[in-house]
């Protein structure tokens, strides 16, 4: 006979977890409150025995709920933390007893839970401000930087990202990159696609390559983001690993990565007294730069949807191809590229380039057209002088607009 087992009190509340994030961060707040209980234990062991004793006296459980809000807006009042942080906890506390049934009054709990603002007052950085980050002195920040910025992808995307599940788009003629397609948080749920600017692909190759060129056997599987290793001969002891055996960077690695950068390069500050945020986010930040810099060529409804984002009802009428969203999103490539004037003089160069070699080809045309008029002359035993000479002058001309043009290729 088949015994059903009763499941686990935390695996039940992880199983109401949907989105990647979401299944990193609630957990984490529900056991501020189980701290706040002085529940000893493991996470695992807390859960286990709060939900024996709210089982047995709820209203222990409902005046405890309480008692930690009192205590987090106390915590409010003296500038500690936002009223925001307060919700984030008590929505993870009810998310834990609703799937554990345990039955509480919640509308008389959330009526004592404050206001908060709906959306937070933090800005998206500035161009400037990006391309002061960018500069900071270690191999994987433009990769990410450009990256999030040119895609308004979460933090937490970076521990589901591999190198498979990014695919570079070419212009069908010229066969010139034109953007890359980015799978986010691939065989989950929550899957969606987004789009990155040729700049963040060339940054995301270029880092491949460089990881490829010290041994490290790069493939579809590899995490996109790794550890660092010793590019030297000098001994530096533990602290870089082996080039050959990567090790993941998860998104929590590269959230630090960022923010020591913004303190480096002075862009991050010591906050004033009464100050309690910084004016924006180190990785949120990215996202919100995506967003306010794509909407101003792209639809809004598409904005939301590379950004992962819910669109109600609107997702039962609206099926755009991948094709449309992607020409939607080639109109605000240059508004989303952070060091367009490099790209731009970058192409203005190859464009000269390419316009010197035609000349040059012309040039040799013609010299080798005179030449050979001249052989043809020479070879007649009624030798034309004056034509002779006419012909050579012009060979002397072509010969030095040759020159002319090598000295410019230099």
């Amino acid at each position: 006979m088949f015994i059903l087992k009763e499941r686990d009190a935390l695996a039940t509340f992880m199983y109401g977890l949907r989105a990647p994030d979401t299944r990193r961060q609630y957990p984490r707040r529900f056991q501020h409150f189980l701290d706040f209980l002085r529940i000893p234990g493991t996470l695992e062991e807390q859960a286990k025995q709060f939900v024996l004793k709210a089982r047995q006296n709820q209203m222990w459980a409902q005046e405890s709920l309480m008692s930690f809000i009192d205590f987090q807006k106390e915590r409010v009042r003296r500038g500690e933390i936002s009223e925001s942080t307060i919700t984030n906890y008590y929505k993870a506390t009810k998310l834990f007893c609703v799937m554990n049934d345990i039955v509480l009054n919640w509308k008389k709990i959330s009526h004592g839970l404050p206001s908060g603002r709906r959306s937070a007052n933090d800005r998206a950085p500035t161009l400037e401000e990006i391309q002061r980050l960018i500069e900071y002195p270690d191999r994987r920040i433009k990769p990410i930087i450009y990256t999030m910025a040119s895609s308004g992808v979460r933090i937490g995307a970076w521990d589901y990202l591999q190198w498979k599940h990014i695919s570079p788009i070419s212009n069908d003629t010229t066969g010139e990159i034109i953007a890359a397609k980015v799978l986010v948080y691939p065989g989950d749920r929550e899957e969606y696609y987004t789009f990155i600017t040729p700049e963040a692909y060339n940054e995301l190759k270029e880092w491949m390559d460089f990881r490829a060129g010290y041994g490290e056997k790069v493939s579809g599987e590899s995490w996109v983001m790794r550890d660092l290793w010793q590019t030297t001969n000098m001994n530096y002891g533990a602290k870089f690993g082996l080039a050959t055996f990567p090790k993941k960077l998860k998104s929590s690695g590269i959230k630090r990565l960022i923010e020591h950068a913004l303190w480096e390069q002075g862009i991050r500050h010591r906050l004033a007294s009464g100050v309690r945020r910084h004016e924006w986010k180190a990785a949120h930040g990215l996202r919100k730069f995506f967003k306010s810099r794509a909407e101003q060529a792209m639809k809004p409804i598409n904005v939301e949807l590379t950004m992962g984002h819910d669109i109600g009802v609107s997702a039962s009428y609206y099926k755009p191809t991948e094709r449309e969203v992607l020409e939607d999103y080639l109109k605000a490539v240059d508004l989303l590229t952070i060091n367009g004037d490099k790209i731009i003089l970058q192409k203005q160069v190859l464009e000269l380039k390419e316009k010197s070699k035609e000349e040059n080809y012309i040039i040799k045309g013609r010299f080798s057209e005179k030449e050979k008029e001249i052989q043809l002359l020479r070879q007649r035993d009624s030798m034309n002088t004056d034509a002779i000479s006419t012909l050579s002058d012009q060979l002397t001309k072509v010969m030095q607009e040759i020159e002319i043009l090598k000295k410019q290729q230099r």
